[in-house]
């Protein structure tokens, strides 16, 4: 016979892991810190696992993890029952956490947002992440949703494919002329590798892709600026500090004014995004993951 999550441990484990101690979520729920030690312990025994890696901030194992994305859904999914029964009280929003990478937000997400009906009071908690982490933000239940590039799908959540961010590889002309040789004849691969480059971050891999691509193995220089927003980043290329992979949404103004020249129009990175969520019946999540979907049929490559 399968075994019971009682809903009051379920709720406290999530209390603790929110509050990050567990004399922060006694105070959270009215309670002693003994009491709340004695009901993570109980659902511990009850599924033979241990939850939490005890430090400050406390952490949920990967079997914690399932437990406290099990109780996000239940408080959606009882947040969406007291709605449609008419219970909730008079102006209450709906919240909605979704993990989305700078480079979507600074560009087509938000947009995405304002198709949501209104009707629903949807009220957003953006988690900046990169694309390439942030299923694990879904994992660890700490959103309902993401824009990742994975595109095996989070147990418990479902996938479709949104398209295709373009990023060209862009400079200042007069920084093209200087690091890269525009203008001499000399072969974009015997320079690049060698010029001074802008990076989002240390987690950024599209600027080394791009020289591998050219030079068969060797990454970007190791003259490297790192910036970590994204319209920052832009600044910074277009301030002629370095290249960069700039995504063509962000790129195509600057192009047309003579700004930034592309160095390789045959040449590009290409990250595939997805949508990733989980498989509740909720309303608001349904109405924003067709918002996102259709605002990403209409900017994203294919």
């Amino acid at each position: 016979m399968m075994s019971q999550l009682p809903l009051d441990l379920v709720r406290t484990l999530l209390a603790v892991v929110d509050e990050g101690t567990f004399d922060a979520a006694a105070g959270a729920l009215h309670v002693t810190p003994s009491a709340v030690s004695q009901r993570v312990k109980a659902l511990e025994q009850r599924v033979g696992r241990v939850l939490l890696i005890r430090e400050k901030p406390v952490r949920p194992t990967e079997s914690g993890e399932v437990i406290v994305r099990f109780a996000r859904q239940l408080a959606r999914l009882e947040h969406d029952a007291h709605s449609a029964l008419g219970m909730t009280g008079a102006g209450e929003t709906t919240r909605v956490s979704i993990a989305v990478n700078a480079d979507s937000l600074a560009t087509w997400f938000l947009p995405a947002l304002t198709r949501v009906p209104e009707e629903l009071r949807p009220c957003y908690e953006l988690l900046r992440e990169d694309e390439q982490h942030t299923a694990r933000l879904l994992r660890e239940g700490l959103v309902m949703a993401a824009v990742t590039s994975a595109p095996d799908a989070v147990a418990g959540c479902s996938v479709r494919a949104l398209g295709r961010m373009r990023y060209r590889p862009c400079a200042t002309p007069a920084f093209a002329q200087r690091w890269l040789g525009f203008g001499s004849g000399t072969p974009l691969k015997d320079l690049i590798a060698d010029a001074p480059v802008v990076f989002f971050d240390r987690r950024d891999e599209f600027q080394d892709a791009f020289v591998r691509q050219l030079t068969r193995g060797r990454p970007a220089s190791p003259h490297r600026h790192y910036v970590p927003t994204s319209e920052g980043f832009v600044d910074a290329v277009a301030a002629g500090m370095g290249w960069g992979m700039v995504p063509t949404a962000q790129a195509e103004r600057l192009l047309d004014s003579g700004r930034l020249v592309d160095l390789a129009p045959e040449g590009f990175v290409d990250a595939q995004l997805f949508w990733q969520q989980w498989k509740l019946d909720s309303p608001a999540l349904t109405a924003v993951a067709e918002a996102v979907a259709a605002e990403a049929a209409e900017t994203l490559d294919l």
